[in-house]
């Protein structure tokens, strides 16, 4: 008999409230490992000396991982068959049951969070309770999350704060394992001026690889700059280098995508193998924010925008809409039409402005 894996993801609320609740017997050693409540044994008396979140983060906790200063709260399996390894369960906790997990096609996106101390914790489950409950109150969830992207989005463009990335990635048609080109644009500040970068890199053994039957063939047509063509190693190591820099050079990262699942896959295939785990789907508030790696996502903004919570535009039906003229090398429209839409008015505002009199407030 085979048994199919699934990979999937628990809120952090019903694992933390609920899941102790179900499972009987038990319930106390499960609301100690978990840091909310001591218990007497060896295995976990160091829970005595914590309080609650303060225990998840504690490096001595069994769900420390060597070389993070912090909890990663993504492993509760493993919490599972640490309490039967250690004897404190004659079998294995069961599950939370299936209708609370969140499969990862459900899921915009999935980045590694650290809390480094408990109070951290705290505050960022306020902030994410506050934030729902936001949305449980709209008439259209979706939408107001896209809503709630766009302004963000325009405070930090506004704020002029950090670089802003967007990546094109080509594959070949007959086989998308086999990735061809990879182009990118930029946009940062210096002393308030604008700096525009990019490039663009073919791999030189897949240089004949070309489409045309399904998917436009652009491979030549690259015309701000010089096409550079790479051997497929220095190909993912010039990627790799590319990130990095950018990442170091500036505290506040913003890579631009017109639907963000498929270049973000294409990221983490062994053909470039990026460093992601700290990429988050969740843009900051203010023009301050926390220095990060974030996904912004011109399906998303242009959503808001129009006021559809759901459904996703082409890039060349955003561009239109927009008045921008794409052509070619979607990286360059990419941030085209996020500056388009970063750098102008309030959302409402906005539209009335591109489009009047076609939409109601807040629709």
């Amino acid at each position: 008999m085979t048994f199919a894996t699934v990979t999937g993801y628990y809120r952090y609320t019903d694992i933390w409230f609920a899941w102790p609740s179900r499972c009987g017997e038990y319930e106390e050693v499960l609301k100690a490992m978990l840091g909310n409540r001591s218990y007497d044994s060896c295995t976990l008396r160091l829970l005595i000396y914590h309080q609650a979140h303060d225990a998840l983060v504690s490096p001595d906790h069994p769900l420390h991982v060597d070389g993070v200063d912090g909890a990663q709260l993504y492993i509760v399996d493993y919490v599972r068959y640490y309490l039967h390894k250690v004897g404190l369960t004659e079998k294995l906790v069961p599950l939370p049951y299936s209708n609370c997990l969140i499969r990862e096609q459900d899921l915009r996106g999935v980045s590694t969070q650290v809390f480094r101390t408990g109070g951290e914790l705290k505050k960022n489950f306020k902030k994410i309770d506050k934030f729902s409950k936001g949305l449980k109150n709209s008439d259209d969830p979706p939408l107001a999350f896209r809503r709630s992207c766009f302004e963000k989005a325009r405070m930090l463009w506004q704020g002029k704060t950090g670089a802003w990335c967007s990546i094109d990635i080509e594959a070949w048609e007959m086989d998308h394992r086999l990735i061809t080109e990879f182009g990118w644009s930029t946009i940062h500040w210096e002393e308030g001026t604008e700096v525009q970068g990019g490039g663009h890199l073919i791999v030189k053994e897949y240089e004949t690889y070309r489409n045309g039957k399904y998917v436009a063939d652009n491979q030549k047509n690259y015309q701000w700059g010089k096409s550079e063509i790479v051997p497929k190693k220095q190909f993912k190591t010039q990627i790799q280098m590319l990130l990095t820099d950018l990442k170091r050079q500036f505290s506040h990262l913003f890579m631009v995508f017109h639907v963000a699942k498929g270049d973000i896959e294409y990221l983490n295939s062994s053909m470039i193998e990026a460093n992601l785990n700290d990429l988050s789907y969740t843009l900051p508030d203010g023009t301050s924010p926390q220095p990060g790696v974030y996904v912004v996502d011109t399906a998303e903004l242009f959503g808001g925008l129009i006021g559809q919570g759901n459904d996703n535009r082409s890039l060349e039906q955003m561009c239109n809409q927009l008045q921008l003229q794409p052509d070619f090398y979607t990286m360059l429209f990419t941030l085209a039409a996020c500056q388009s839409m970063a750098s102008g008015a309030t959302v409402d505002m906005q539209r009335e402005e591109r489009w009047p009199n076609k939409t109601e407030k807040g629709q």
